[in-house]
């Protein structure tokens, strides 16, 4: 019998661990040739690890909420199979699983670095468990184990996850240093932080309290992130979208005959955004500190809404090189396989710039919030059927057309009014402009 390394998979571009969610398979169970063992989530794409080979569970490596770095032995698999990898003591496998230094190179502003004392040792308290790597976190920065307790963890069961811990660490060094519980002081009994205080919700007999999901509370998580990072202000302009709305009802039958899937006006919008940022390459940036990192490629993140009514972002790659066919299966594909649960991690990583169809729901603007590390994001509004005047040499007259409202968010940090209105309506432009003699 051969021992099987099943390793945490290479996810994608930037994607350097995830979060055990589910085991599948139990030890003992026997594992078909890529049949999944476990589920694992990384931001916002939750995705199976299939076995690379037919054997049985012998040991499993990590618990539901542990976080896996990519390369990290997972499971072990027996097999008859001579292709197993090596077999590889369990001492082995239980250092490589200890969270690495780079890990905790993501925490902001290292205080002193705390001490193997008895005062700082953190355990796991009234119920409460904590990972190696939030222990380790928590050592690194100081945080003595009444303030870990005090943290309101939004893990399975409240546990502190990794997200929790560096949040709370960015809050705790924005406040005074005195305010500050640091371990590395000689006091005997070092006061702790001040919690923050919650205002009281009260609750009825009536009322029915619901858990947020687990992307529930990351999304949460990064829209607060955002807005706490980025001076957002917005530019609305409204677009006459009249010879679109014709052109593609002239040809939405035959396409859908043709190639068999539909023909939305999506992919219309984002050929326009793309042209758009490739004319104004200082909207397609990320911002690093008080660096600006101006993006070589336009890749468009488009919002797409899941099933339980939460937002993804899948990201077309080099969308300013597809032609609208291109484009239009790009968009069809990404959104079929969003609202399946069928996307890849690294098809929501890259993005350079993010479009969302406030529209789908009936707004006819929003205010939509930046997706970090991007500085602009763009709403599209309801097409409506309204009243205009309309400019002819002969005169004004009142007409009916199809007109939507463009609503841009950008980073006023890094974006002036200028910049943020004249890529709005470069993209209104190019709408208004469209040419009914295209073809697809």
């Amino acid at each position: 019998m051969a021992k099987f390394e099943l390793k945490l998979p290479k996810m994608g571009e930037s994607v350097a661990e995830a979060t055990l969610t589910t085991w599948l398979k139990e030890v003992g169970d026997t594992i078909e040739l890529d049949e999944p063992v476990l589920e694992i989530a990384t931001d916002k794409v939750d995705s199976e690890v299939p076995s690379e080979v037919e054997g049985v569970l012998v040991e499993k490596l990590f618990e539901v909420d542990d976080v896996i770095q990519v390369g990290q032995t997972i499971a072990i698999i027996e097999t008859d199979s001579q292709v197993a990898t090596e077999d590889t003591p369990v001492a082995e496998v239980a250092q490589a699983a200890a969270p690495s230094a780079e890990v905790l190179k993501e925490v902001e502003g290292r205080v002193d670095a705390a001490k193997d004392t008895a005062d700082t040792k953190i355990e796991s308290s009234e119920g409460r468990f904590y990972s190696p790597l939030v222990k380790n976190i928590a050592a690194t920065e100081g945080i003595s184990q009444s303030e870990l307790d005090s943290i309101a963890g939004t893990g399975k069961d409240g546990r502190v996850t990794k997200n929790d811990i560096l949040s709370y660490v960015k809050t705790r060094q924005s406040q005074p240093q005195a305010a500050q519980t640091s371990t590395s002081q000689a006091t005997p009994e070092p006061k702790a932080a001040a919690p923050v205080t919650k205002t009281p919700i009260s609750i009825s007999g009536e009322d029915e309290i619901i858990e947020m999901t687990r992307m529930g509370k990351l999304i949460s998580q990064h829209m607060t992130s955002s807005v706490a990072t980025s001076a957002h202000v917005q530019s609305f302009v409204e677009c006459d979208v009249t010879n679109i709305w014709n052109w593609r009802n002239k040809h939405k039958a035959a396409f859908e005959k043709r190639e068999g899937e539909k023909l939305t006006f999506t992919p219309i919008f984002m050929e326009a955004v793309a042209k758009a940022l490739r004319d104004f390459p200082m909207m397609n940036i990320s911002v690093d500190g008080d660096k600006i990192i101006k993006r070589g490629n336009i890749n468009l993140g488009m919002a797409a809404a899941l099933a339980d009514g939460n937002l993804i972002v899948p990201v077309i790659k080099n969308a300013d090189r597809l032609n609208l066919l291109g484009m239009a299966k790009a968009v069809n594909d990404l959104a079929h396989r969003a609202r399946n649960n069928k996307l890849k991690p690294d098809e929501i990583q890259g993005g350079t710039y993010t479009v969302t169809n406030v529209g789908t729901f009936g707004s006819i603007m929003g205010t939509p919030i930046i997706n970090q590390p991007q500085v602009g994001i763009l709403a599209l509004g309801a097409i409506r059927k309204v009243p205009a005047v309309i400019e002819t040499p002969e005169g004004d007259f009142i007409g009916i057309r199809y007109k939507m409202f463009l609503s841009h968010s950008y980073d006023h940090r890094v974006v002036n009014g200028a910049l943020g209105g004249q890529f709005v309506q470069r993209v209104a432009d190019y709408l208004e402009a469209w040419d009914m003699n295209t073809t697809v």
